[in-house]
């Protein structure tokens, strides 16, 4: 593209009125020092893009100090950030390296914009897992610095903006992308302005007609809007007034995205959407008297408009763990119309606006940083250290914890503990401490046990009892939300695994040597290939648990041990060995479905509309004439069913049949004497691979009879329990039932 002499001398007029307007618009103070910097940053800027042009045509350093102009006003970062903002693609896409913007800008400015070229490097695949592991990656990057990750949303921001000129498949991929991860990314940053226009811009590309359809309505409505803040600002005004409060009462629209949302959620139309706007009222106040003013201008709203009772949310006292603070009402107000009131004060305004940035401007010197966000970083970090957890379920997890809603339950002394809802006892538990959580035994909310599934409530005092023997179980997952429970009960289970694993490297040895058969690598190939496992590991722990036993060892050999059967055999394993067999891992190797809460094993079929396979997340319904079908969570019928047959719905999972537990129950028959009740509860406890359910001792005339209710992996275990009970003192018979 070549430009006139006069096209060049406007572009380059542009290019100095845009800077110029960056200083003027700057969130932060800016001193010269810091004017000097972003100077020499734009400079290095034009320098290094100026033989660049966009899609567009325009001159590509214009994308530069957009995203610049984003992080200085709509986010407000210091001018670091904003240097950094303006050289974020130089290293990436010009001759200039990592260190020439070391030594001209220092070792800030050098991480941050290697951050961002890092994640620049991150070519988004097609295939979901890699996308996934991409975001895995750029989340590592907040190690480095919080503000790589804000000025990527900035850049994101702009790229969306300027999108119209790209191809309409490419636009959909950068706008889906963009819904599931800038958009939470933002949210939880606490930048809600962007969140909303990111979510509204995807939905421009995502579903055009859908968003044309809805902006059209919204500016139709936008005259009728107008009128009913005046009117309902009209009745509030002279008593707001009366007690010399300074405010500014504005209404602000919800955003298109949130209406689409809210149409297909509630399944109604746009006319039928009540709640189309907000009201803010943004009151001045000194630190001191921010909570008193904001509970008595939510009193003189009372006055005039009655409240909803169920919808008031107090984020003044507790605020969000965004660091979002408000008092939000809903209020009947004129002609009718539930109305959202949101009260905040300019400094609650500032943060629900600028986020990250006005935490740092109103704090005091003397605190540490912004708590809340420094909290949220160090959970991210630990989230992304745990390598237990595949690219996708992280994700997946990652962004539960991103737009989950939250409650706040208090700690026996009093503490505030805040926890995405549907958080239970366990939650709670490793959100204090890990080693709390791992040996959980029980827990007591508003002082009664309740069991470990139990969902907490804002409000509740939760008390953790532990004990020295507890340990997690696969069922714990059932009961566990959080991302951070949820990776150390996983990562629990697989040390728990490991040692049993070793305990069945030496079963194997020795069962081996009675059969006569070396133990080396190539014997372990041939058992992994012959039980049809993976790894070896996965051969040890099952010799552990007992499901590959004795006799299973026995059918081993003898087919081994049959020389022509064994020529073939060998011929077809030398041919391919597997590949995983050296690998660290047990695998869960999904096989059966159980159902309910006793996870029984009943007849099902596998529903046509979502096809299932084994390991998805998945519930039983059952049906008038064909039994239970089997559905996938996220099956298109799965919202009407849940919702209009709910009493027909029944829990189920996959799980794996050779680590499956099974519930048994043993009887008892001897002399009575003194202590045998606890020695026999003694021996069950101390056998690790076995969890005591149910017990009933009755004794009568000196003859003692009990039954106790055991759950166990297999059969070898409960033999092994059962041998050693026999052998207690006065124990004359034990059967199973």
């Amino acid at each position: 593209m070549i430009l006139t002499e006069e096209e060049i001398e406007q572009e380059n007029k542009r290019i100095a009125k845009q800077y110029k307007e960056l200083l003027r618009i700057s969130y932060r103070t800016l001193t010269e020092d810091d004017k000097t910097l972003i100077r020499q940053a734009f400079e290095t800027a034009v320098d290094a893009h100026k033989e660049q042009r966009r899609k567009s045509g325009e001159a590509y350093i214009f994308h530069p100090i957009a995203v610049a102009k984003i992080v200085a006003s709509e986010i407000g970062l210091d001018a670091t950030s904003i240097a950094a903002a303006l050289l974020h693609d130089v290293v990436e896409d010009t001759e200039y390296t990592l260190n020439d913007i070391e030594q001209m800008f220092g070792e800030t400015v050098a991480r941050i914009v290697d951050g961002l070229t890092k994640i620049s490097h991150l070519k988004p695949e097609r295939d979901v897992s890699l996308q996934a592991e991409n975001f895995r990656k750029m989340l590592l990057t907040l190690n480095d610095d919080v503000r790589v990750i804000i000025i990527k949303i900035a850049d994101r921001l702009h790229n969306m903006q300027t999108m119209d000129s790209m191809r309409a498949d490419k636009q959909v991929k950068i706008a889906s992308e963009t819904l599931y991860i800038y958009a939470p990314l933002a949210h939880r940053i606490g930048l809600y302005n962007i969140k909303t226009e990111l979510e509204d811009l995807s939905l421009k590309y995502t579903e055009p007609e859908v968003y044309q359809d809805i902006l059209t309505r919204m500016k139709e409505s936008k005259e009728d809007q107008d009128l009913y803040i005046k009117d309902f600002t009209k009745i509030i005004t002279d008593s707001l007034d009366k007690e010399k409060l300074q405010y500014e009462i504005k209404g602000r629209p919800k955003s298109v995205f949130s209406i689409r949302k809210k149409i297909l959620k509630q399944n109604i139309t746009f006319d039928e959407v009540y709640d189309k706007f907000a009201i803010r009222i943004i009151y001045k106040s000194t630190p001191e008297d921010e909570k008193f003013l904001a509970w008595k201008i939510y009193s003189i709203v009372t006055d005039h408009f009655r409240p909803n009772p169920t919808r008031l949310r107090d984020w003044i006292s507790s605020p969000k763990s965004t660091g979002y603070e408000a008092l939000h009402i809903t209020v009947m107000g004129p002609k009718g119309r539930w109305v959202e009131v949101q009260i905040r004060s300019e400094r609650m305004n500032e943060i629900a606006e600028k986020g990250y940035a006005a935490h740092y401007k109103y704090k005091n010197e003397d605190e540490e940083g912004d708590e809340n966000l420094d909290q949220w970083l160090n959970k991210l970090q630990e989230a992304l250290e745990n390598n237990e957890v595949n690219a996708v379920d992280f994700v997946e997890q990652f962004k539960l914890n991103l737009y989950s809603k939250e409650i706040f339950v208090f700690t026996p002394k009093g503490d505030l503990k805040s926890l995405p809802k549907g958080a239970t006892p366990l939650d709670f538990a490793f959100s204090i401490h890990t080693e709390i959580g791992l040996k959980t035994r029980g827990a007591r909310v508003n002082g009664k046990l309740v069991p470990l599934s139990h969902q907490l409530k804002s409000g509740d005092q939760v008390d953790i009892i532990t004990s020295e023997k507890a340990k997690p179980t696969n069922n714990w997952l059932d009961f566990a939300n959080t991302a951070r429970a949820r990776s150390k009960i996983k990562s629990s289970l697989k040390d728990e695994k490991k040692l049993i694993a070793e305990d069945g490297k030496a079963i194997l040895i020795r069962k081996l040597k009675a059969q006569k058969i070396q133990f080396n690598d190539k014997t372990i190939a041939e058992l992994v290939k012959y039980f049809k496992i993976k790894t070896s590991l996965d051969l040890f722990y099952r010799v552990g648990i007992g499901t590959i036993d004795n006799t299973k060892l026995k059918e081993f050999a003898a087919s081994r041990s049959n020389a022509f059967v064994s020529f073939f055999k060998n011929k077809i394993r030398k041919a391919s060995v597997p590949q995983d067999i050296d690998k660290e891992e047990i695998t869960q190797n999904y096989d059966q479905l159980v159902f309910g809460q006793e996870e029984e094993k009943l007849e099902y079929k596998l529903a046509n509309c979502c096809n299932p396979i084994p390991g998805d997340p998945v519930f039983g319904f059952i049906t008038v004439n064909d039994g239970i079908k089997v559905h996938k969570k996220n099956c298109p019928n799965a919202i009407q069913l849940q919702s209009n047959y709910a009493y027909r719905i029944i829990q189920a999972k996959w799980i794996d049949s050779s680590q499956q537990e099974f519930t048994a129950v043993i009887r008892l028959n001897g002399l009575d004497n003194l202590g045998l009740v606890s020695e026999v509860t003694k021996e069950i406890s101390n056998n690790l691979h076995v969890d005591m359910r149910k017990i009933s001792f009755e004794s009568l005339n000196s003859i003692f009879k009990g039954q106790i209710t055991v759950v166990v992996k297999n059969k070898t275990i409960l033999k092994k329990l059962m041998d050693r009970l026999k052998k207690i003192n006065g124990i004359d018979k034990v059967t199973r039932e």
